[in-house]
């Protein structure tokens, strides 16, 4: 329909392609050169690789030596989770990039119960390293903690820090899958306990098919790829340069926007104000909860969230029910359903997410939306 007015809340999907990203690509095109060469052609090809790395490590407060170019996080999660470790630790609240190669690996998993808060029990994490303590000690190094910075449904931001100290004070390796935290919170990757953390360009406004795996130097971590040197023998292959060039403008002009990605909650906040005006019945999940500034994640208890998407996708807005990668299945979240939220809550959130870009107006059409679409059948007719 032309002239259909269009407005995207799904950023925690795939932010917008940026600027400087789109920029950087096309200068990047141009190059001929493969950066494992060593003349002038494979060098310019191989500075671009390496600015771009040393932009995402300072994104997240790494070193440039400890950024791994990836397909993507969950490439990298799978790389982390597939290893070979005695114990997993983690939530059902992960990525499903992590709870897959999780439920496929010979570990023995724990589960460390979530409350409706959607925030990890970090008390019965120090219980478990506390009953373990002895056999931990034994072999260090060969146990794992998977936790998320912050959810991608939820926006809820969990105690990563208190989590990972504990855990690494007994010997465990931590891993954060840090996808929807980058660029909206501070990370500080070399003063953590962390091992390993995940990023992709998609959700900072780079290209898909993009991503890093953040591991210490001397982080025990067998070659994803082997065949050639690239990325210091953890993954051969030539690199995607222009690919990797967009993911270092991105990380660039997203750490220009941590500090002030904080305002984005004044807009999130009208939304769910509103949206609980015309709704009084619906349910703003993890509301109580330190949430990302971006994420709202409303339930309209008895309607489904497929329709509800479809609906709102028809008035031209763009939001998810649940993960991008697993939206598509039906069902209920296993997010909700970890929290423990009755079955009908959890079956009618959609996720809402915004950014930088996201104007008033963008919120207005959404409220408008809703309270058309919310209204029940009888009442609209």
């Amino acid at each position: 329909m032309t002239g259909f007015a269009r407005h995207y809340l799904d950023w925690n999907a795939t932010a917008p392609l940026r600027p400087e990203a789109r920029s950087a690509m096309l200068a990047a095109f141009d190059l001929v050169g493969n950066p494992s060469s060593v003349h002038a052609e494979g060098r310019r090809a191989r500075r671009i690789v390496e600015d771009a790395r040393e932009k995402v490590a300072h994104l997240v407060g790494a070193k440039p030596a400890e950024v791994i170019f990836t397909s993507g996080a969950t490439e990298a999660n799978n790389w982390v989770c597939g290893r070979s470790w005695e114990n997993i630790v983690t939530t059902r609240l992960e990525h499903p990039s992590v709870v897959a190669p999780v439920l496929a690996s010979e570990a023995r998993t724990v589960e460390l119960p979530v409350g409706q808060s959607g925030i990890v029990d970090v008390a019965r994490l120090e219980a478990w390293l506390a009953a373990n303590s002895e056999r931990l000690a034994k072999a260090p190094g060969r146990s794992l903690l998977v936790l998320q910075a912050a959810n991608n449904e939820t926006g809820v931001i969990q105690p990563l820090k208190e989590a990972a100290d504990l855990a690494a004070a007994h010997g465990l390796v931590v891993m954060t899958d840090a996808v929807q935290a980058a660029g909206r919170l501070p990370l500080e990757f070399g003063r953590s306990s962390l091992t390993y953390m995940t990023i992709s360009s998609h959700k900072l406004g780079g290209l898909k098919g993009v991503g890093a795996l953040i591991a210490r130097v001397d982080a025990p971590l067998p070659p994803l790829l082997i065949g050639g040197g690239q990325e210091r023998g953890r993954r051969a292959g030539t690199e995607n340069v222009a690919s990797i060039a967009g993911f270092g403008a991105a990380a660039a002009a997203a750490a220009g926007e941590v500090a002030y990605f904080s305002a984005l909650a004044g807009l999130r906040d009208r939304l769910e104000i509103a949206a609980k005006r015309a709704t009084p019945e619906a349910i703003v999940i993890g509301a109580g909860s330190p949430r990302l500034a971006n994420t709202s994640c409303l339930s309209l208890p008895g309607r489904a969230a497929e329709t509800l998407v479809a609906a709102l996708d028809l008035s031209g807005i763009a939001v998810s029910a649940g993960s991008a990668c697993s939206s598509g299945k039906v069902g209920p979240s296993p997010v909700l359903a970890a929290m423990g939220l009755p079955a009908d809550v959890a079956r009618g959130a959609v996720r809402i997410s915004i950014g930088p870009s996201t104007m008033p107006e963008d919120i207005d059409a959404f409220v408008t939306a809703w309270t058309r679409i919310s209204r029940p059948a009888a009442a609209a007719a």
